[in-house]
């Protein structure tokens, strides 16, 4: 036993979920599918979204040569940090600001930015770069997951693009695992009549948030996860709908209580007004709450 889920602290939290993967024999293969958030769940979201830097580092380096760019009151919250402006406009409409300054792009170039924003960043205060930003601890669950023969995605609140770039090298997940927030797509031709598709930042469908996350698994996956595993009221509906299936589920809730090693603060929803705490949810719903400061060795590879 000590060799599986080497960072997870000796307890009842690690002793119920091997448990869990231990009484799974029973389940079909079929069923088995483990559906994880990504921010927050899989790697850190503090102090900004990891997307977010990506999108502000593209805008950036474009105010750079088209200073037109800072009228507009979303990108002039952004550029100069201020918090209360942002809040304002609201995450929603500063992250579509931000996806139309890659309108135009084929899905091709998009992935290429994005990969180079792998290679290249540092977190600004932990200084680590994105490898060093994953949760060792879930990356350990995700080796258990895939040796038990799941399938295993990310349900992500976050652009489905930019998650697909980054999600096998980082999680081992493949692309066509990644729900997220989709962008539209425009088919066309260039002069020669080759075919093409290019970026549009309108949002194709809804924010990939709350309800929203059960509608999707089905849409883009068609398959109900027996395990779900997130962190905020976001992912709410995600982990009740892990458990309410015909085959034994586990939701598992990710606590951020760790100051020292991570940082501290509540799992609420960044889009929507909450009227129970997500760990109050927990406990009256059964859930595996997983506190980063008790219940990790370890927090980061």
């Amino acid at each position: 036993m000590t060799d599986r889920l080497p960072s997870w602290r000796p307890g009842q939290t690690r002793e119920r979920l091997i448990t869990y993967l231990d009484d799974l024999k029973s389940v079909p293969v079929a069923d088995r599918v483990a559906c994880f958030d990504n921010d927050g769940t899989l790697w850190t979201e503090r102090p900004t979204y990891l997307q977010l830097d990506f999108f502000v580092d593209t805008l950036t380096r474009q105010a750079a040569s088209d200073p037109t760019l800072r009228e507009r009151p979303e990108f002039a919250a952004l550029l100069s940090h201020d918090a209360a402006a942002m809040d304002d406009i609201g995450l929603e409409r500063l992250l579509g600001s931000l996806a139309s300054l890659l309108d135009g792009l084929t899905p091709e170039q998009f992935a290429a930015l994005a990969v180079d924003f792998r290679n290249s960043y540092k977190h600004p205060t932990l200084g680590a770069g994105l490898e060093g930003l994953v949760f060792q601890p879930m990356l350990e669950l995700l080796e258990e997951l895939r040796a038990l023969e799941f399938t295993v995605g990310v349900v992500t609140g976050g652009g489905t693009e930019f998650v697909r770039a980054i999600s096998e090298s980082l999680y081992g997940i493949p692309p066509e695992l990644v729900v997220g927030t989709l962008i539209g797509y425009e088919f066309i031709r260039d002069d020669q009549g080759r075919p093409s598709l290019v970026r549009k930042s309108a949002t194709h469908g809804k924010l990939n948030d709350k309800d929203a996350k059960v509608e999707h698994i089905q849409t883009q996956i068609g398959r109900r996860p027996i395990l779900a595993a997130g962190n905020t009221a976001g992912d709410q509906a995600m982990l009740e709908y892990a458990l309410a299936g015909p085959q034994p589920g586990l939701a598992i809730l990710i606590e951020h209580d760790d100051a020292d090693r991570e940082f501290a603060y509540a799992g609420r929803a960044e889009t929507t007004a909450e009227n129970e705490p997500i760990t109050d949810v927990a406990d009256r719903l059964g859930w595996l709450k997983v506190s980063v400061a008790n219940d990790w060795t370890r927090v980061f590879p």
